[in-house]
């Protein structure tokens, strides 16, 4: 396992693949970032020598916002939604789909486990 930005990245894959092990990046990221560093694509991640490494770090750090970095930049713009009380803030703070979806039927991803609402018995006559 070798590390980057603080993530142990497989050495058994491609580097293309390896390098999305890391939140923030993804697959035409890491081939911006393998093409910056002067490193094939197709050469597995245990191939990689020291200099390749240094690289790949150097493009990582100086371009992009990374891991940690981009977690807490994601959950400080939820709180700033959520403070200034929008209606994106609002949906987010009740746990209701963000983007306008449907939530008769569906949802279930942020509405949670379903909870039986009991059925009002009706009147005989």
């Amino acid at each position: 396992m070798a590390r980057i930005v603080g993530v142990d990245i497989p050495d058994n894959k491609r580097g293309e693949v390896a390098l999305t092990y890391v939140y923030g990046i993804g697959r035409s990221r890491a081939r911006y970032i393998l093409e910056q560093a002067g490193v094939s694509v197709d050469q597995k991640v245990a191939e990689w020598d020291d200099d390749q490494f240094a690289a790949i770090r150097k493009v990582i750090s100086e371009s992009f916002k990374v891991e940690g970095e981009l977690r807490s930049e994601n959950q400080l713009n939820i709180k700033r939604l959520m403070d200034i009380g929008c209606y994106r803030g609002i949906r987010h703070r009740i746990g209701l789909p963000v983007r306008g979806q449907s939530t008769k039927n569906n949802a279930r991803t942020r509405k949670g486990k379903k909870k039986t609402v009991a059925n009002k018995k009706k009147a005989t006559k």
